[in-house]
């Protein structure tokens, strides 16, 4: 993080002052299929349950979540079919800077098919580094490397890119779970076939 990134809060922290308010709105609104329950999100945040209940109360009465019984667990999901969950998805999507990397990459580099979420992030779990997959063919990677030290400066976070051919990608998805990954960009092409 660079020192100016340190001096000065960033636009969520100004807009929304609590931070486990903040912790919940990436956890659920950045991966749709992100589900979660009261303790499991006390260890994650660490914060207090009391806290964590507060805001799952006060976003479940606003229409904002969505929670269910699996045994005795009460587990909530983002309610995508809230009139703002498309805005706070983008506005989470640009406070961590992922729609400046995603144009960034694809714009030059070669038959970029798709760009994935991975990680800490695609869990909805805040974290110094956005781990992202690219999919397809004969991406160029010398270009790639400038383009991620460029856009890791632009938004103080480590970015960290894996590679993959569709082939690869398809055995890759095979071997992990659908919550662990998100898609965050298809080319127009990929998309009509």
């Amino acid at each position: 993080m660079t020192e100016k990134a340190k001096l000065y809060p960033t636009m969520l922290d100004t807009l929304i002052t609590s931070k486990t308010r903040i912790k919940l709105l990436t956890k659920f609104f950045l991966n749709p299929q992100a589900k979660a329950y009261l303790r499991g999100l006390e260890e994650t945040f660490g914060e207090s349950s009391n806290a964590v209940r507060i805001e799952l109360n006060r976003f479940e009465h606003a229409g904002l979540l969505n929670s269910a019984m699996e045994g005795n667990r009460k587990v909530y999901t983002a309610n995508t079919n809230h009139p703002l969950y498309p805005d706070i998805h983008n506005i989470l999507r640009k406070h961590l800077g992922i729609d400046h990397i995603i144009e960034e990459v694809t714009k030059k580099l070669g038959r970029v098919e798709q760009v994935w979420l991975s990680g800490e992030f695609a869990k909805g779990n805040d974290s110094s580094s956005i781990e992202l997959l690219l999919v397809g063919i004969a991406i160029d990677q010398e270009y790639l490397k400038k383009l991620n030290d460029k856009a890791s400066s632009l938004i103080s976070r480590t970015i960290k890119l894996n590679l993959f051919t569709p082939d690869t990608f398809a055995d890759f998805k095979k071997k992990i779970k659908a919550t662990d990954i998100f898609l965050l960009w298809e080319s127009k092409s990929n998309n009509n076939s």
